[in-house]
């Protein structure tokens, strides 16, 4: 073969590139110009030089002011869509969900990691409608009304380490979320955050954290690098490896619940507690056609996934309504004005109390609504069939956003969104309310806006079938940890000490960093009807909710 014939053949399939590269760039062009507007996206790599890899919701929050409440914005070729206004949201991910219910793909963490077993990274379909339906059967408000005397008496072991060992806040509501969530999922409860299971647990939700990271993975940006051998692959290895890990601890908590139902059956044993797994193992008994799609695997991360989704999201929403309460003192004054006048000082608040505490529970409203965990609306949806709106083209295929953090503080729902306000979410008259001080009323504007498309008055649980499906579970237990804290405690600003309540932590899901604070006992008295209660909780949480054992656990 001749030079000349070297020349020409090279010279016609760098032609032939040229000529393709072009075609798909004018392909991009015609799209960038049908799509919602946003920032300018440079040929192939979209906005990915534009996006910072810092708080990246508040430039999103900036565009939406520059752009609209929809903008585009492209990681690559593939385009996100951003959602920055409540209506817009429900109009999409609620009143066309049949269109935007799905996900994306997720190569590494769905496909290698867990193998999609998780309902987290399902499309829409069979296969994710079979998984919701198991876990709206389990967490209706009728089956969490059996959870309510956990989260009350793990609400008062609160109070009393927060007396004890107020020095150590994030560990205390870290330790109590996962107990919760661990004796609601399983049966079986936490004494401690240095116990094997929560290491185990931790390990695992590093790891899912780890195979999440944008950019970290060239399989999520080239799909076809999923099928290297694993020999060739030691990332790829690394990631089975842990999913593996996970998969044997699901498994093994699962069985731990399979073996207490088996005891429960012989002669003089005690009660079996209520938990998920044991309402799933039972529910599939009675109607395995029900679950005839889920494999083994599929099923145990059923109730292992409400760890993930309700452990540290409600500790960190519990940390910034204290952060909110130390800044805004008057709203700690008027929460005590309702407790003592509704509850006194004989006893601590339940559940039973919450319709009688409008203040409270406004106040774990703005707590959600102030600064959600999920500042981008947790993991993405994506549009299953194309679709037009408001003169925009949205293609099959679209990720969709919603900004939390840009639509819990749109000042047309919110006006001064800053401001920590529990009076917006107040449901009835502030005035009505003869224990709330006037010169608090009278002075503070309720700041309500224009109605909110939601039921809950904020977005901050996400949207229409995507929506968290234990939102409930973690309202309630937000309410009586407030309410029962606060009933304890004056919580106070340190001495000398300056708050930035935007020093947030960065990722997925936030939490404030840690700060100075202050609690003290209200009075003696309450001191003296804590002791009271932690020893009833002490006894209930022993005597029918046993801890794992631990010595079992590979951490």
């Amino acid at each position: 073969m001749g030079w000349a014939t070297v020349f020409l053949a090279w010279s016609s399939l760098i032609g032939l590139s040229l000529i393709i590269a072009l075609g798909v760039l004018i392909h991009d062009i015609i799209l960038w110009k049908r799509m919602p507007p946003g920032p300018r996206p440079l040929p192939f790599i979209g906005n990915k030089l534009d996006v910072p890899n810092k708080h990246p919701w508040i430039q999103f929050q900036e565009w939406s002011r520059q752009y609209g409440p929809i903008f585009t914005v492209w990681f690559g070729r593939r385009p996100t869509v951003i959602v920055s206004d409540p209506n817009v949201a429900v109009d999409l991910l609620e009143k066309r969900s049949q269109k935007y219910s799905s996900r994306p793909r997720f190569v590494v963490m769905g496909e290698i990691f867990w193998d999609m077993s998780s309902i987290l990274v399902q499309p829409y379909g069979k296969d994710w409608s079979v998984r919701r339906k198991a876990m709206h059967q389990v967490l209706t408000s009728r089956a969490l009304e059996n959870y309510k005397p956990v989260a009350e008496a793990e609400a008062t072991r609160l109070c009393q380490q927060l007396l004890n060992k107020a020095d150590d806040l994030d560990n205390l509501l870290n330790r109590f979320t996962s107990s919760i969530v661990f004796t609601i999922a399983y049966g079986h409860r936490i004494d401690s955050m240095q116990s094997p299971i929560i290491k185990q647990r931790m390990k695992i939700m590093h790891w899912n954290a780890a195979v999440n990271v944008p950019g970290r993975y060239l399989a999520e940006s080239f799909p076809i690098l999923k099928n290297i051998p694993d020999f060739l692959a030691p990332w790829k290895r690394e990631v089975k490896g842990w999913g593996r890990e996970e998969q044997m601890a699901n498994a093994q908590l699962l069985g731990y619940v399979e073996e207490d139902i088996e005891e429960a059956k012989k002669p003089g044993a005690r009660p079996l507690p209520n938990s998920l797994a044991r309402q799933l193992l039972e529910n599939r008994a009675a109607d395995p056609a029900s679950f005839a799609l889920l494999r083994e695997r599929d099923f145990a991360s059923l109730p292992a996934s409400v760890f993930g989704a309700g452990a540290d999201t409600t500790a960190s929403t519990l940390s910034s309504a204290i952060l909110a309460i130390i800044t805004n003192q008057e709203t700690l004054h008027a929460a005590h004005a309702e407790l003592d006048a509704v509850i006194g000082r004989s006893r601590l608040p339940d559940y039973t109390d919450e319709s009688s505490l409008p203040y409270i529970r406004a106040l774990c409203k703005e707590a959600l609504r102030w600064r959600p965990v999920a500042v981008l609306g947790g993991t993405p949806h994506a549009s299953t069939e194309a679709d037009t709106y408001r003169g925009y083209y949205i293609p099959k295929g679209t990720n969709i956003l919603g900004n939390s953090w840009a639509i819990n503080r749109h000042e047309s729902f919110y006006p001064n969104p800053d401001h920590f306000n529990p009076l917006r979410f107040l449901d009835v008259d502030p005035t009505s309310l003869a224990y709330l001080a006037k010169t608090y009323t009278s002075t503070t504007p309720q700041e309500k806006g224009l109605a909110h498309p939601s039921k809950l008055g904020h977005s901050s649980f996400g949207w229409g079938r995507r929506i968290c499906p234990g939102a409930e579970l973690a309202s309630n237990n937000l309410f009586i940890a407030l309410a029962r804290v606060l009933w304890c405690f004056d919580i106070l600003p340190a001495k000398g000490a300056v708050y930035d309540t935007y020093d947030y932590t960065d990722g997925f899901n936030t939490r404030p960093n840690p700060y100075k604070y202050e609690f003290s006992l209200r009075s003696e008295k309450h001191g003296e009807v804590l002791r009271a209660e932690f020893a009833d909780a002490q006894d209930y949480l022993e005597s029918n909710f046993p801890l794992f054992r631990e010595h079992e656990i590979v951490v």
